[in-house]
């Protein structure tokens, strides 16, 4: 005597779930993977798992044809994807993302600010004399290695922590203005203007080119 089982939706809904998550988290912190090399991650992570979330979401479709035979549970995994694709499309991710790393690391960010206007933090990048390599006893404050960009201006010194470096000295990242100054004033904005400046608080902005 043989009995028959139903086709389980549990591995289905795992999948669903795993893709979900992976596909949420890599476009909520895309930018905090800067350290990365950047063409990985633009030009191969991100592709990847957005191939994987689109084949996901079109094989759980697909199993929306055993719902009348086998119950409303294989549903369950393209409602998952569903609302993936709704959170990808409506909230804003990076921003959140952004918000979360200002306000985690704004102490030990005005800290270093103020060493800067002491003189305690130099330039100490032999071809470079605006970037300040803070190294790994420093707090990590900034994307590629832990370095920052700073402008010494009449009025003050501009630091710019990094967020992200692309190709073709491109960045995104916190700028620290001082008083009475605009971020378009800061020197890496001479050769391409700001393509984005948000202000965080009093003097800092989010800026990129």
């Amino acid at each position: 005597m043989t009995t028959s089982t139903k086709p389980s939706a549990r591995a289905a809904l795992s999948a669903a779930l795993a893709v979900s998550a992976t596909t949420l988290s890599i476009a909520t912190f895309e930018l905090a993977m800067a350290d990365w090399p950047s063409g990985l991650v633009r030009l191969g992570v991100v592709p990847l798992v957005a191939l994987i979330f689109c084949g996901c979401t079109l094989w759980s479709a697909t199993l929306l044809l055993r719902v009348r035979h086998d119950g409303v549970k294989f549903a369950l995994p393209v409602l998952v994807c569903a609302a993936t694709l709704a959170v990808l499309v409506y909230a804003p991710l990076q921003h959140i993302a952004l918000r979360l790393d200002f306000d985690r690391h704004r102490e030990d960010r005005e800290r270093i600010v103020a060493r800067v206007e002491t003189g305690e933090l130099k330039p100490n990048v032999y071809d470079n004399e605006n970037l300040i390599a803070l190294g790994e006893r420093e707090p990590r404050v900034s994307a590629q290695g832990n370095a920052i960009i700073i402008d010494e201006a009449g009025e003050g010194a501009y630091v710019l922590f990094l967020t992200s470096r692309g190709l073709n000295r491109g960045f995104t990242g916190f700028l620290r203005v001082p008083p009475g100054g605009t971020p378009g004033e800061f020197f890496e904005f001479e050769r391409k203007p700001p393509s984005q400046i948000v202000s965080y608080d009093k003097d800092w902005y989010f800026v990129a080119n």
